[in-house]
C-alpha cells in the first residue's frame, strides 16, 4: 500500500463506516451519541428560547421602560417630576377580589388601568373565546375585558355581567394577552382588567387592603436615568423602582431554577450516554485490532492507523451529533407544548447556538469518553497477523480516566450548572452507587451456593451474570436510579396532595375570608354564625415591612436568596393578638401578660424558622416601616407554627395595643360544608370589599398545574430512560462475542434455541427485577426522608411501587433479549470454525 495522505485516509474511513455500518457497536455507539446530543440540545432550547423571549421583550414585561411599583400610591411629588422630565406616564392598580356572577363566585386577579395603558407593547383580545385576536385598545368604563377561563368558570359569555366589589361591569371581551404579564407561573387565578375609573365605585380598595400600584414611565434614555436617580434617593420602604433588569425576575427567577434541574438531568443523561460510549468503543477497538495489525503490515504508520479509526469515529460522532441536534429541537417543541400556559406565549425560534452546542457536548463526550480505548489501535503490533496474542500496550490510567474527567468538566461547563450542587450530586451518586454496588455483589455471590440444586436453565442464566458480576451490577444500578428517579416523580405528582389533605381534620377549614372592614367584621362574624360555619378568630391585619434589626438596615444583614431575604423584600402581614393562637407554641421566651406602658417597648413575638434566616434572638430590635410611619419592638418570644393547619398564621405578632389607630383589616378562615355554593355568592355580594378564597378551587389549579409541570419532568427524563438502555446495550455488545461462542458450543452440545431464550430471559429478567427492587427501596427511603423531615407529614408503605421490579423486569428482560439474538442467530458450525 502506498502510502496515504489526509484525503486518502478521510475515503478509506467513509468506506469502512459504510461497511461496517451493520455492526452492533457501531450501532450503540450511535444512538448513545444520538441521545446525548438530543438531550443537551433540547434543554439548550429551552434556556435559549426563554432567556431570548425575556431580552427581546424586555420592556414589554413591564409595559413601560421604567416601573415604580409600591403598596401605596405615588406620591405627587414623584409623578410630577417625571411630568416635569417629559415622560409619558400610565397608571395602573392590581389587587386580587372575588367576582361574582349569579350562579357562583371566582377569585381573580383583577388589574385597574387607565387609557394609557400600556406604554409598551399591546393589549390583545378577542369578541370570543377561540375568536381571532386583535392588538390594541382597552377596555371602556363600565367593561370588563377576562380571560376564557373566567368565562368557565362561572358559565359566563361575552356580554353578561360580573360584579367587581359594589360596581357591576359588563364583558365585552376576552383578554388574551398583557404585555407585562409574561406568564401565569404564579398566578393561579383567572385575569379581569377593567378601567380605572370604575376603580372608586367597587369599594374594594380600602385602607389596609392589600394593593400593588404601579406607575408606567416611557422616555428617553438620559430623561429616564434622571428620573431614576432623583426618585431612588426618596423611595419609600414600600416602594421599589423596576426597568427592563428587573422585569423579568419572577418568571426567570422561577424558570431559571426549572431549567438548572432540567440540565442536571441532561448532564446525567450525557454521563449514562458517556458510559454507552466508553463500552461500545472498547468492543469498537478490540474487534479492529486484527484489522489495525493488517493496515500496519500494508505499509500505515502508527500515527496513520490511529487517525483513519480517528475519522472514523469523528464521520460517525458528526452524524450521530447532527441527527442528534434535529432530534433535540424536535423533543424541546414537545417539552413547550407540556409547558403551555405556564409559559410566555410568544417566543423567539432560539438560533442555532443551542444546536451547535449540543453537537459540541457529543463530540466532546466522544473525544473524552471514546479515544483512551481507540489510541490501543495505533499500538497494535504488526506481527499480529501472524500471533493473534499479542496486545497493543494499554493507554496509561491517567489517560484515559484525565480525558474522560476533562470531557465532564467541559460538558459542565457548557451547561452551566451549579458547581457545588453537581458535584454534590455525583459524590452524593458517586456513594449511593458503591454502597448499593457492593450489595449487589454481595447477593450475586450469595446466589452462588444456590446454583448447585437450580434447573439447568438458572444455572446457565445466573452463571452468566456472576462470570461478569461488575457488569451486571453497574447495569442494575443505572437502571435502578432511572426507574427511581421515574418512580418518585409520579409518586410525589399527586400523593403529596392527597396525603397532606387526607391528614387534615373533616372540619378543616376551607375558605379564608381577608380584607375585612373594620365596621363589617361584627356584621360579617354574625352571617357566618347564621351559615354555621364553623370560624377561627378574625386576626387584625396591618401590612409592614421590616427595615432594621438593631438600627442596621435588614438588607445588610440578610443573606441572598435566604426565606429571610424573602420576607424583607415584600410587606408582612404584622398582627397582634393576646392569647397564643391556635398551632402556634413557643420555643423561647414568654408571652405577654400585659399591655406595654408608655415608657416600655411593645413586644413582638417571631416565627422561629423565620428568626433562624435573619439571625434573630430574644431581646433584638426590629423597626418595621408601617404606613409610611416608623415603629420598634422587642423580640419577647420565638414561635413554632404549624403552617399546614388552615387557621391564619403569622410571621410577626405583637403585643396588644402597639399598632393601634393604624389602617386595620381582619382575616379569618371558616369550614362551610358542600351545599351552600349559593350562601358563599350571597355573602360575597353583602361584603364586596371581603376577598373570599376558596381552598378546595385552588388546590385543584395547583394539582392541574403540578401535573403538568410533573408531565414535563417525566418528559425530559425520557432522555435520561434512552441512555439507560444505551448502556444495557453497550454492556452487551462488550459480552456479545462470548456470548455466540457460548451459545454455539450449547448448541453443539444438543441444546435447543429455545433453551437459550429461557436462560436468556431469566438473566436479563432477574437483572431487571434487581433493578427494580432498587428503585423501590430509594422511592421508599426519599419519601420517608422527604415525609418526615421536609413536609412533616406521616409516611406509610406504597405497595404500587412492588410494580417496579415487574416493570424493570419486562424493559430489562426485553431489551436484553433484544440485543444477543445475535447470539441466538448465529450458526453454530460457523462460529467453532472461525474460533
Amino acid at each position: 500500500m502506498t502510502r496515504l495522505d489526509f484525503f486518502g485516509l478521510l475515503s478509506l474511513a467513509g468506506r469502512q463506516l459504510r461497511r461496517d455500518a451493520r455492526a452492533s457497536e457501531v450501532r450503540v455507539l450511535f444512538f448513545a451519541l444520538l441521545v446525548a446530543v438530543a438531550a443537551s440540545t433540547a434543554i439548550g432550547f429551552f434556556g435559549a428560547r426563554l432567556n431570548g423571549a425575556m431580552q427581546l421583550r424586555a420592556s414589554e414585561f413591564l409595559g413601560a421602560d421604567l416601573v415604580l411599583q409600591g403598596t401605596s400610591p405615588a406620591h405627587a411629588e414623584q409623578l410630577q417630576r417625571g411630568r416635569e422630565l417629559g415622560l409619558a406616564s400610565a397608571h395602573l392598580v392590581e389587587f386580587s377580589s372575588v367576582v361574582a356572577a349569579d350562579d357562583g363566585i371566582q377569585l381573580s386577579s383583577v388589574k385597574a388601568v387607565d387609557a394609557a395603558y400600556p406604554l409598551r407593547g399591546e393589549l390583545r383580545s378577542a369578541p370570543a373565546p377561540y375568536a381571532p385576536e386583535t392588538a390594541g385598545g382597552g377596555p371602556a368604563a363600565g367593561e370588563a375585558w377576562v380571560e376564557s377561563r373566567l368565562l368557565a368558570a362561572l358559565d359566563l359569555s361575552i356580554g353578561d355581567s360580573i360584579d367587581v366589589g359594589k360596581k357591576t361591569l359588563r364583558l365585552t371581551r376576552v383578554l388574551t394577552y398583557e404585555p407585562d404579564r409574561a406568564g401565569n407561573f404564579y398566578s393561579l387565578t383567572p385575569r379581569v382588567l377593567m378601567n380605572l375609573a370604575d376603580l372608586d365605585a367597587t369599594g374594594v380598595i380600602q385602607p389596609g387592603s392589600r394593593v400593588s400600584y404601579r406607575d408606567l414611565w416611557r422616555g428617553e434614555a438620559p430623561a429616564l436615568a434622571a428620573y431614576r436617580d432623583e426618585i431612588q434617593k426618596n423611595l419609600g420602604a414600600n416602594q421599589r423602582l423596576l426597568d427592563t433588569r428587573d422585569g423579568n425576575r419572577q418568571i426567570g427567577g422561577a424558570l431559571g431554577k426549572a431549567e438548572r434541574y432540567l440540565n442536571m438531568a441532561s448532564l446525567v443523561a450525557v454521563l449514562l450516554a458517556g458510559v454507552a460510549v466508553a463500552l461500545s468503543a472498547s468492543r469498537y477497538a478490540a474487534r479492529r485490532l486484527d484489522a489495525s495489525a493488517l493496515l500496519r503490515c500494508l505499509g500505515l504508520s502508527r500515527r496513520q492507523a490511529l487517525g483513519l479509526y480517528c475519522l472514523q469515529l469523528a464521520m460517525l460522532g458528526v452524524l450521530a451529533a447532527v441527527a442528534g441536534a434535529v432530534l433535540g429541537w424536535l423533543a424541546q417543541l414537545g417539552l413547550f407544548r407540556l409547558l403551555q400556559g405556564l409559559l410566555p406565549s410568544t417566543l423567539p425560534g432560539g438560533g442555532l447556538g443551542p444546536a451547535l452546542a449540543g453537537i459540541a457536548t457529543g463530540l466532546v463526550a466522544l473525544a473524552g469518553f471514546a479515544l483512551p480505548p481507540l489510541a490501543a489501535l495505533g499500538r497494535v503490533p504488526p506481527l499480529r497477523v501472524l500471533r493473534r496474542d499479542l496486545l497493543p500496550v494499554p493507554p496509561s490510567s491517567w489517560l484515559v480516566y484525565g480525558a474522560a474527567l476533562v470531557a465532564l468538566g467541559l460538558i459542565m461547563w457548557r451547561l452551566s450548572l451549579d458547581l457545588l450542587l453537581t458535584f454534590a450530586l455525583l459524590g452524593g451518586g458517586l456513594i449511593a452507587a458503591l454502597l448499593l454496588g457492593g450489595l449487589l455483589l454481595l447477593g450475586l455471590r450469595s446466589l452462588r451456593r444456590l446454583l448447585a440444586d437450580a434447573p439447568l436453565t438458572w444455572r446457565l442464566g445466573l452463571g452468566q451474570l456472576l462470570r461478569h458480576p461488575l457488569a451486571a451490577a453497574g447495569q442494575a444500578l443505572a437502571f435502578g436510579l432511572i426507574l427511581l428517579a421515574m418512580g418518585l416523580v409520579a409518586l410525589l405528582r399527586v400523593e403529596l396532595l392527597d396525603t397532606w389533605q387526607a391528614q387534615l381534620p373533616a372540619d378543616a377549614p376551607n375558605h379564608f375570608a381577608l380584607n375585612i372592614l373594620p365596621d363589617e367584621r361584627q356584621p360579617f362574624a354574625q352571617q357566618l354564625q347564621s351559615l354555621n360555619a364553623r370560624s377561627a378568630p378574625l386576626y387584625p391585619v396591618i401590612p409592614g415591612r421590616l427595615v432594621a434589626i438593631n438600627d442596621e438596615a435588614v438588607q445588610q444583614i440578610v443573606s441572598k436568596d435566604s426565606a429571610g431575604e424573602r420576607a424583607v423584600q415584600r410587606d408582612l402581614s404584622l398582627t397582634w393578638a393576646a392569647e397564643l393562637p391556635e398551632g402556634n407554641a413557643l420555643s423561647e421566651g414568654t408571652w405577654w401578660s400585659a399591655i406595654p406602658t408608655a415608657d416600655d417597648m411593645p413586644g413582638v413575638s417571631v416565627e422561629a424558622e423565620l428568626a433562624a434566616s435573619l439571625g434573630l434572638q430574644l431581646g433584638d430590635r426590629l423597626t418595621f416601616d408601617i404606613a409610611g410611619e416608623q415603629h420598634k419592638a422587642q423580640v419577647s418570644s420565638l414561635r413554632s407554627v404549624h403552617w399546614d393547619s388552615f387557621q391564619p398564621n403569622f410571621y410577626m405578632i405583637f403585643q396588644p395595643g402597639t399598632l393601634q389607630g393604624l389602617p386595620t383589616t381582619y382575616l379569618t378562615s371558616f369550614y362551610l360544608g358542600s351545599g351552600h355554593e349559593q350562601d358563599i355568592v350571597a355573602l360575597a355580594r353583602a361584603f364586596p370589599a371581603v376577598t373570599i378564597l376558596q381552598v378546595d378551587a385552588l388546590l385543584s389549579q395547583l394539582r392541574s398545574i403540578l401535573a403538568q409541570v410533573t408531565l414535563a419532568v417525566e418528559y425530559v427524563l425520557l432522555f435520561v430512560l434512552a441512555a439507560g438502555l444505551a448502556v444495557l446495550f453497550a454492556g452487551l455488545q462488550a459480552t456479545l462475542d462470548e456470548r455466540i461462542h457460548q451459545g454455539a458450543l450449547l448448541r453443539a452440545l444438543g441444546a435447543r434455541r429455545a433453551l437459550l431464550v429461557r436462560t436468556r430471559r431469566i438473566e436479563f429478567g432477574l437483572l431487571g427485577a434487581a433493578s427494580g427492587l432498587l428503585a423501590a427501596l430509594g422511592c421508599e427511603l426519599i419519601t420517608w426522608v422527604l415525609y418526615r423531615y421536609a413536609f412533616a407529614l406521616s409516611w406509610s408503605l406504597h405497595p404500587s411501587l412492588l410494580l417496579l421490579p415487574l416493570v424493570g423486569a419486562v424493559v430489562v428482560g426485553g431489551a436484553g433479549v433484544l440485543g444477543t439474538r445475535r447470539a441466538l442467530n448465529a450458526s453454530p458450525l460457523q462460529v467453532l470454525r472461525e474460533g
